[in-house]
């Protein structure tokens, strides 16, 4: 036997590599744990019922209380876990994996305020997509389907804004339900990522449940997370405007107070 064919390929990774693959792949098991027990009602109507436009107030209701608080929850989730993480390594200390209470745990704390921040989006997209389907074959279709449908387009690509927003330790003051679309609209591509992401596993889901909602909520959610912490970073900054009073300049100190103040949540939530 020839020495070329006696040699084996060997997969030389090292123990810290293993232990980062690790850390995201429970990441990703406990955010897809988690939606998928916190949505459970929503999935088994959507089972039943294959048109859910033709029963907007049950689904509406749904919508309106079950998705908002675990999407907060699982940004909080990851934002911890990443926090955590990124301080142990540089520290050099091994990183020990976040529990599922941690994810409980930011479901409770954010439930109310998410289920506030959701509501406005919600019933946007909820009433656009009802005038879409009631409106699209009469007369005034022709001008108020389009109009329906971009609102509901900023208010679906705004309201995980609003959500990381909240989930980073933000309020859920007025301005945010301004700020929220406008900064969607300012990160476009950060934005076109985030519907590409969402429509190809909602597709992937509808086609395998089981196989979808095991793998790709926590994965989808991680960069679509990082991308809305992008955008929410502005949202921030104009929150402290609006604290501080109309056209009066923030301070950078002010700033980075706003920023060391989610970090010190994000630190609670993950000692939990």
């Amino acid at each position: 036997m020839s020495d070329g064919a006696a040699r084996r390929p060997r997969l030389n990774v090292a123990y810290g590599s293993w232990e980062l693959i690790w850390s995201h792949v429970h990441r990703v098991l406990v955010v897809n744990l988690g939606i998928a027990v916190a949505n459970l009602p929503l999935l088994l109507a959507l089972q039943m019922s294959h048109q859910p436009w033709r029963h907007p107030v049950f689904f509406g209701v749904l919508l309106l209380v079950l998705p908002g608080p675990s999407l907060a929850a699982a940004f909080a989730y990851l934002g911890a876990t990443v926090a955590t993480g990124e301080a142990a390594a540089a520290s050099g200390a091994s990183e020990e994996q976040a529990p599922v209470r941690v994810f409980v745990t930011a479901y409770r704390r954010l439930f109310r305020r998410a289920v506030l921040v959701s509501a406005p989006f919600v019933l946007l997209v909820v009433a656009a997509v009802a005038d879409v389907v009631t409106l699209r074959t009469s007369a005034l279709g022709a001008a108020v389907v389009p109009m329906a449908v971009m609102v509901a387009l900023v208010a679906t690509v705004a309201w995980p804004v609003a959500l990381a927003h909240v989930a980073a330790g933000g309020t859920a003051g007025r301005r945010l339900f301004l700020l929220a679309p406008y900064a969607a609209l300012r990160h476009p591509l950060l934005t076109l990522m985030n519907l590409v992401l969402a429509a190809v596993a909602l597709l992937l889901v509808n086609q395998a449940p089981l196989m979808g909602l095991a793998v790709l909520p926590g994965c989808v959610l991680f960069v679509v997370g990082r991308n809305c912490q992008v955008m929410a970073d502005f949202t921030d900054r104009g929150v402290a405007v609006d604290h501080v009073g109309p056209g009066a300049p923030v301070a950078p100190a002010a700033r980075e107070g706003g920023a060391d103040a989610a970090s010190e949540e994000r630190s609670t939530l993950a000692k939990h």
